[in-house]
Order: structure tokens, then C-alpha cells, then sequence
């Protein structure tokens, strides 16, 4: 495979991005899914050719980091298993994401795993596309229950029914519980995605790298207008997503069939050492469909294991030092690598959020950042610590008529001052 690839800030599988703690690979998952082999063969990875870092991305995708003069011998060894793209120009426009629960959801209207198929390999195999930005970004939405609707996407789809028709909603820049601008059949689902992302070629000007560039200069009407000039659009009106549930990501949950359960584990802070990775992986041969799938949450899943094992199952991922409650305080805060191993972290996030941890009186949804990109979150968090110095954040809530981060509430808190404020706020009527 030629490696030549364009310039880009963002690491992928093929492109070694350099950090404090040495090269960052970007291993890209069709659909967040890896069989047991695979996943394997990342741990193995990172333990043998980089400092033993596996990162969950909140893209569903994985991360090995800390790596060093041995490149090339990580590269060739995780292509080996099967993780690279058709081509080295496919791999940066590989970022379609699917519900973690795609195909075995109870609430799913559609099972979107042909059509992701489908949409993979035109990304990868039409050469116009390798023109897009290593950013931008298509979502398909089943309807299911798990489901990270809060991530702004390029294009998104969500599946819908109307008079006993499975139709696909859409919608540019932004998300599934945005107003959608149309919708097609579901057969026409490819053909959307196809016209859309040519169209964008066509319009935007080089520096325009994401839809909402775009769609700041040209109005949305009349990209919609050229859009139907290329294939069958159907009105939509009153149509809102139903909201997903939090939590479905982590423990046990019914899938569609009966008796079938899966289970959602999280590493603390999105982040696996080759013992968690071989571990879970081990379990999902034993138990599961010996496949594991990564969520937008920074967790996995192992689908597939039968209700009776359930039991078993988190026995063992909690053995993996993997938490599996959804009151674990850990669990519900995410952290960027934070100064130990950016050069623009302003903080060491990930030690802070430990220490967080440990003094929430009950779980909440904290992010840390160590500086306004929010790398390790899509989407604007409940609440968001950013970081000024070491030790030192200012807090922000989230607020949908403020950009960024939301409202700033606190300046240059420490830790513990943060907790404290954290607490009160879960505690206010004003806040429930």
C-alpha cells in the first residue's frame, strides 16, 4: 500500500502525529466494531512498538500513543490485521458513525450496517472524496435507544417512519435532534450521501473544510435546492428524534432478540492498557459474538452474550479494572491527555479528573479540557473544566444560548473548589 500521504494535523493509521509523549496512530473502526483478533493485535501493538496506551476516541475509534522509533513495525503490523483502508488516500474520510447497538438495538427502526457498508466503501474507492478534510464527517442513525445524537456531524441520516414507509431524515451541520431539511427513501440512502458530499466539492472554496462553512456563506435552502435537482427529496415537517436514554452504554442491556444481552464497559478516561484490551477481548470470544464494539462515549461493548452470562461477564470486565456502573463517578467524566502528554495542555486533565472523582459525593458529567479545541469531547458537556494553569480550571455550564462551552461560572478554581461547586449544583431543584 503507498503511504503517501497529504498533509494534516490529524493522526491516522498510516499518519504518526508527534505529541509530548511521543507519535499518535488513529485506528479508524467500521462501524466502532473490531473482532477479538483485531483487537488483540492493537494491544500487542501498542505494548511491543509504543508506551502501552490505548486510547477510546469519541468517535468510536481507537488511539495507540507514546509511540516510538519503531513506526513502521506498528504500522505494518496493524495492517496485517486487517485495520487499514482499501487505499492510504481512503483512510482520513473513514469517519461515519453508527450507533454502538447498530443491528441489535430494541428501539432500532432500521439495521444500518449494509448501508454503513455501502457508504464506507464509496468513501474509500471514489478518488473526489479523498478530497474532503480528515474532519469531516457523515452519521447514520438507526433510531436506536444508545444512540450519540449531540455530536455535530457533516451530514446526518436518521431513520423514521411515516404511513408504514421507512424513510431516512436528514439534516447538514449539525445533529439528529436538529430540524431535519428533508428526507429520502431509504433505498436512496447512498445516493444522498453521495450527491451531498459532491455537491459540497463542487460549492466550497478550499478553505471552506466542513459543511457549516459553507452553509455560513450559501443558504441551506439553496444547497437544498441543487440537492433535488439530483435525486428524489421528500417534504418533512413535525418530525423530532426521540431522545436517547444516557447510560444504555454501560452494564447490562436487552438487544432485540430475546435472552441476548449486551454489556458496556468503560475504561477510566478512555483510556485501555494491553491487559484490558486482551482481557475484554477474551471475553467477548467466550461469551460474545467474539467481537467488540467502541461507542462515542469512549467505552465498549461486548454484543451478543447470552442474559445467563451476564453476571459473569461484568465479573470479569470489572477484573479488568474496567467500570461497569453508571454511579461510578469515574465514568461519567472525560478527560483530554492534558499536559503529560500535549504540548497545549495547560493542565495534567487526566491526574485532576482522578482527583475529581474521588470527591463528587455522586456521578455527574464533567469534562476536562487542557484548552478550548475540547478534543476529548464532540459535544458541549453539562459541565466543562477548562483549564488556565496547572491545577487551575474555570468552570462552564452548559447553556444552548451561548457557544462553546456554555456559561462561564467559576474562574481559576482548584480541584476541590470545583467539586464543591459541582456538588451544589447537582443539588439545586433549580438544576433537576
Amino acid at each position: 500500500m503507498s503511504t503517501a500521504l497529504r498533509p494534516s494535523a490529524c493522526p491516522g493509521l498510516l499518519r504518526i502525529v508527534q505529541a509530548l509523549d511521543g507519535g499518535i496512530c488513529r485506528i479508524k473502526l467500521d462501524g466502532g466494531s473490531i473482532s477479538a483478533d483485531q483487537a488483540d493485535a492493537v494491544a500487542n501493538a501498542a505494548e511491543q512498538f509504543a508506551g502501552g496506551a490505548i486510547e477510546a476516541t469519541n468517535r468510536a475509534n481507537l488511539q495507540i500513543r507514546g509511540i516510538g522509533q519503531q513506526s513502521a513495525a506498528l504500522i505494518d503490523s496493524l495492517l496485517a490485521a486487517g485495520l487499514g483502508p482499501r487505499t492510504a488516500a481512503g483512510d482520513d474520510v473513514r469517519n461515519l458513525m453508527l450507533s454502538p447497538a447498530a443491528g441489535i438495538d430494541r428501539q432500532m427502526r432500521v439495521d444500518t450496517r449494509a448501508l454503513a457498508e455501502q457508504i464506507l466503501d464509496t468513501l474509500q474507492s471514489h478518488p473526489r472524496f479523498h478530497e474532503l478534510s480528515a474532519k469531516f464527517a457523515v452519521q447514520l442513525d438507526g433510531g436506536e435507544a444508545l444512540a450519540m445524537l449531540e455530536h455535530p456531524h457533516d451530514v446526518w441520516l436518521s431513520a423514521f417512519e411515516r404511513d408504514g414507509e421507512t424513510l431516512l431524515a436528514f439534516g447538514l451541520a449539525g445533529c439528529p435532534t436538529d430540524r431535519a431539511v428533508g428526507a429520502v427513501a431509504l433505498e436512496n440512502g447512498h445516493a444522498l450521501v453521495v450527491a451531498a458530499l459532491e455537491l459540497f466539492l463542487e460549492l466550497a472554496r478550499p478553505e471552506q473544510t466542513r459543511m457549516r462553512h459553507l452553509l455560513d456563506e450559501l443558504p441551506i435552502l439553496a444547497f437544498l435546492e441543487q440537492l433535488r435537482a439530483r435525486l428524489p427529496i421528500k417534504a418533512i415537517s413535525a418530525w423530532q428524534r426521540v431522545r436517547a436514554v444516557d447510560d444504555l452504554h454501560i452494564g447490562a442491556h436487552p438487544q432485540h432478540t430475546d435472552n441476548r444481552v449486551y454489556i458496556g464497559a468503560v475504561p477510566p478516561l478512555g483510556r485501555l492498557d494491553p491487559t484490558m484490551m486482551r482481557g475484554a477481548a477474551q471475553l467477548a470470544r467466550l461469551f460474545g459474538d467474539g467481537h467488540l464494539r467502541f461507542t462515542p462515549w469512549q467505552s465498549l461493548l461486548l454484543p451478543n452474550v447470552k442474559a445467563t452470562d451476564a453476571v459473569q461477564v461484568l465479573a470479569g470486565l470489572k477484573q479488568l479494572n474496567l467500570l461497569t456502573e453508571p454511579t461510578d463517578p469515574l465514568s461519567t467524566i472525560i478527560a483530554c491527555t492534558g499536559s503529560a502528554g500535549c504540548g497545549k495542555g495547560l493542565a495534567d486533565t487526566k491526574h485532576d479528573a482522578r482527583i475529581l472523582a474521588t470527591l463528587l459525593h455522586q456521578a455527574q458529567r464533567v469534562h476536562l479540557s487542557g484548552c478550548p479545541r475540547s478534543c476529548a469531547a464532540a459535544h458541549r458537556a453539562p459541565a466543562t473544566l477548562l483549564a488556565v494553569s496547572p491545577g487551575r480550571y474555570d468552570l462552564y455550564f452548559r447553556d444552548a444560548t451561548q457557544p462553546g462551552f456554555g456559561a462561564l461560572h467559576a474562574r481559576n478554581l482548584t480541584i476541590e473548589a470545583a467539586a464543591t461547586l459541582l456538588d451544589a449544583r447537582s443539588r439545586s431543584p433549580l438544576d433537576a
